[in-house]
């Protein structure tokens, strides 16, 4: 019949890495979902995820792990350096790797031809987020639905109407990620390297063997190909060897920023919040938003009043400590004084000191904190 109504419990708009993730889990916990995106194309992005321990296990409880065809990367230590402490902060996990490194594009793949095979991904290039509405007809490709709650997750592009409701800070950055070979074996280390002009990561990356890595840098200030190999040079040359850069180098833009609780929308991923990568937690807190989202469905029906706002009440701790934190960081090595300086060299005493304050860090780091449960 051409007038039927499609009921849906869910519509996510955005089949991106988080987007098609949480369609799959609330798949999985018998919802009747449907995705929308508005590109069909896999996606080619070259870039890597740091997936912690929390998002491993997730990821294995969706079946989606054990299908990655090329094998992770653990990290084993993570290496912190700056200019202006002179040991470095080191920290390691005895029981179990800090975190893997994964190709972006390979998960990608994978979730997606999960939510195809399972015919719950429909492409679309008309949806207009602005008039989209839950409990109201909706018209894609030419059949009518009907939704009880509608999730927001497209990543990085925060348009019109996301960026009226968000909180946004001004200090935009810029990140480069590329990958390089060297000569000697990166024992499953990950470094750290804060500048006055901004955090350097460099993370093992996935090979056939040890001598391959990933990096990200952020800064506002503009920076040449010529210039950022140069500064990974000086900061690992010594001990990776020579270093051999790929040709193609992505350049994106981060605006950090948070919005606010919507009676219509359900924000997850970067739809959310988005913090400077210096954390390295950013996409494993989108998978904290499902997992918070799929804990609270076993609370609560869809029908409940304000259950978008119990949804917001639990991740907006997390969410304001991490972009408070981030950008505090950048703030205190960007802004070079004394007063800067004294503190953070209070912040290293403190977790080089201080085993309560060096646990934290190290589950952390591996997602095993819940500030909400």
């Amino acid at each position: 019949m051409k007038n039927k109504i499609n009921n849906y419990d869910f519509l996510i708009v955005g089949a991106g890495l988080i987007g098609a993730i949480a369609a799959l889990a609330l798949f999985q916990k018998k919802f009747k979902v449907l995705v929308i995106d508005k590109d069909n194309k896999i996606n080619k992005d070259n870039r890597t995820l740091a997936v912690n321990a929390n998002s491993i296990d997730f990821l294995k409880k969706l079946g989606i792990w054990n299908l990655l065809k090329f094998p992770p990367q653990p990290i084993d230590k993570i290496v912190i350096k700056d200019n202006i402490n002179r040991n470095p902060l080191i920290f390691k996990n005895d029981d179990e790797s800090m975190g893997n490194v994964i190709l972006n594009k390979e998960i990608y793949k994978i979730a997606r031809q999960k939510l195809k095979n399972l015919n719950i991904l429909k492409i679309d290039n008309s949806i207009d987020t602005s008039e989209i509405h839950s409990n109201k007809n909706l018209s894609i490709n030419n059949n009518n639905y009907c939704f009880k709650k509608i999730i927001i997750s497209i990543g990085k592009n925060i348009l019109s109407d996301i960026t009226h409701n968000s909180i946004i800070f001004n200090d935009k950055h810029y990140s480069y990620v590329g990958f390089f070979r060297h000569k000697i074996d990166h024992k499953n280390t990950a470094y750290e390297f804060f500048t006055n002009e901004g955090p350097l990561a460099i993370l093992p990356a996935p090979a056939a063997n040890k001598k391959k890595s990933t990096f990200i840098y952020s800064s506002k200030e503009k920076i040449n190909k010529t210039q950022l190999q140069k500064l990974i040079y000086k900061k690992i040359g010594a001990s990776h060897g020579n270093l051999v850069f790929d040709k193609s180098i992505t350049k994106f833009p981060i605006t950090p920023h948070l919005t606010k609780n919507n009676n219509n929308f359900i924000y997850i991923g970067d739809s959310l919040k988005s913090i400077h990568p210096v954390a390295g937690q950013g996409w494993n807190l989108g998978v904290k938003d499902i997992q918070t989202l799929c804990k609270l469905l076993d609370l609560y029906s869809l029908e409940t009043k304000n259950f978008n706002s119990l949804y917001y009440s639990r991740r907006i701790i997390e969410s304001v400590i991490y972009l408070s934190f981030t950008s505090i960081l950048n703030f205190l090595y960007e802004s070079n004084n004394s007063f800067n300086t004294k503190i953070i060299k209070a912040g290293f005493k403190g977790l080089d000191k201080i085993k309560f304050a060096r646990d934290i860090f190290i589950k952390q780091a591996m997602g095993r904190i819940n500030l909400i449960d």
